[in-house]
């Protein structure tokens, strides 16, 4: 599986803020190798970071678009299906059963959900704990930056963190249309992924679009 490691930094030393980048980040490997599994065409330009600490996770993606396009109408998370969007989905194991999703838009909004195998989603369920997750966005010349903090705790409670080892998917919606109101015309997006799933129709909810977030030195209990 292709396998990003992410590395430790002492605690307290990263705030969330999308409109600059910490020095901090510079710590961080970058993965730069989204691609269009499903067209012939070389994908808009996507980074992704991470880092952890002793109580979180830290990602940041920062992502590359002439037109960054939000759908709002009553500001619903589920709006975010609409708009242009990065993803994270965490999975326990191959079987799917469950696997959780974030959803997450240039304004900062977040849609999370559980899912089961196959497309069983459950969208209102909401990652447990109020100060599990914290999500912060925002536009610049360059296009759109989302970061995010999730506690290590959530991670483990949902049987996601063993060993160190995050199996994540990353993913990108890059919108070219808004949905219309009031008109059968729909949102257009293309796909972009971190890990090519191999088949032939665009699909994040499989195993094999899935790879590894590995946490470099034993954590601290």
């Amino acid at each position: 599986m292709k396998t990003y490691s992410v590395k430790r930094i002492a605690s307290n030393q990263l705030t969330l803020d999308s409109t600059r980048i910490n020095p901090i980040w510079e710590q961080a490997n970058i993965a730069s190798d989204f691609s269009f599994p499903w067209e012939d065409q070389t994908a808009p330009k996507t980074h992704f970071r991470a880092l952890y600490d002793d109580e979180f996770f830290y990602f940041r993606f920062d992502v590359e678009d002439d037109d960054v396009l939000t759908y709002v109408k009553e500001n619903h998370k589920m709006e975010v299906v609409d708009s242009d969007r990065v993803e994270i989905f965490f999975k326990q194991d191959d079987k799917l059963n469950p696997y959780y999703c974030l959803e997450m838009d240039a304004r900062g909004r977040v849609l999370d959900y559980v899912t089961r195998y196959y497309r069983d989603f459950d969208y209102e369920w909401q990652w447990p704990g109020s100060d599990s997750l914290n999500v912060k966005a925002s536009e610049n010349k360059q296009g759109y930056v989302v970061e995010g903090a999730i506690s290590l705790s959530s991670l483990k409670n949902l049987g996601l963190l063993k060993n160190n080892i995050l199996e994540a998917g990353l993913y990108r919606g890059y919108c070219m249309q808004l949905p219309i109101l009031n008109s059968k015309i729909e949102a257009e997006l293309r796909w972009i992924s971190w890990v090519n799933p191999n088949v032939d129709q665009p699909d994040f909810h499989i195993p094999s679009s899935f790879g590894i977030l590995k946490l470099e030195n034993d954590m601290k209990s």
